[in-house]
């Protein structure tokens, strides 16, 4: 049914997104609004093609034409022709309003718009469309070429016709599917993100050091990182995000962040990406 994938945002799950759907046969378009992240994207889906090659995941002999079948651009134009785009940047609802409002008016009218958002409301997120049958969410989890589980979720008025068709699409992507209702976090962060959010405050509170408290909950519940190292891989921006999403959607206490989560992420100490936060790296 898709033969042309348009995906906004060429940070890690952007390029994450467009890796799997090229090398899943799809011609892809990727956007960004810089040439420096397009061509960071680039290079780094190159790289993980070559490390899925050496473990026996694809032959080496097909890097070039998955490669070759992702195409970039900064001209949001440019996806007319797309009849699937799968928006991926950050969980800023503004932004995520601004671009779908957009996209409505480029797209074809039989064109389904999906967000890869972890938390926002679809619901809402269809509104500022003149199509809110044809959006969907798609919600890939990190690292997109390795982790098999997609969160699909349908706002309130998602067709079933748009449903199946991706329900099909997680399919021919290998993928396995959890669907959820379109509440704050949905199924995987409405989990996560307060056991994240707990840790920290065991931290702050002095109960134990980072590395004791994810050891104790690697060891302790077999989970294959700790939750502040998670926390660190996922971003403590886009963590607190996702807090702030599910504090404002609920309006319960037991989901306000952390303060020290809130101080962090003001420091710009972010995880990984910014080469500090619960760790250094």
């Amino acid at each position: 049914m898709f033969k042309v994938v348009g995906v906004v945002g060429a940070g890690q799950m952007g390029s994450g997104i467009a890796h799997v759907f090229a090398q899943h046969a799809y011609k892809v378009l990727l956007y960004d609004i810089s040439e420096v992240q397009l061509e960071k994207a680039l290079t780094s889906i190159e790289q993980n093609l070559e490390r899925q090659a050496k473990k026996g995941v694809i032959f080496e002999t097909s890097i070039q034409g998955i490669l070759r079948r992702i195409g970039v651009t900064k001209d949001l134009n440019d996806f007319s022709a797309c009849d699937l785009v799968v928006e991926a940047v950050n969980e800023n609802e503004a932004l995520k309003f601004d671009l779908f409002a957009k996209l409505d008016e480029i797209v074809g009218k039989n064109a389904i718009l999906a967000s890869n958002t972890s938390s926002i409301s679809i619901t809402r997120i269809a509104a500022v469309t003149k199509r809110p049958d044809k959006v969907i969410g798609i919600h890939f989890m990190n690292p997109v070429p390795i982790m098999q589980l997609v969160e699909v979720i349908r706002g309130l008025a998602t067709s079933e016709e748009t449903f199946e068709a991706i329900g099909s699409l997680v399919a021919k992507l290998g993928k396995e599917m959890a669907v959820s209702q379109d509440y704050p976090g949905f199924i995987v962060n409405r989990v996560l993100i307060p056991m994240i959010n707990e840790a920290v405050f065991a931290l702050y509170e002095g109960i134990a050091s980072a590395e004791d408290i994810d050891k104790g909950m690697k060891l302790g519940t077999n989970q294959p990182m700790g939750p502040l190292t998670l926390a660190d891989f996922i971003g403590l921006d886009t963590v607190l995000a996702i807090c702030n999403v599910l504090h404002d959607g609920f309006k319960d206490p037991k989901f306000r962040p952390c303060p020290l989560l809130v101080n962090m992420v003001n420091a710009g100490y972010l995880g990984r990406k910014s080469g500090r936060g619960f760790y250094t790296y």
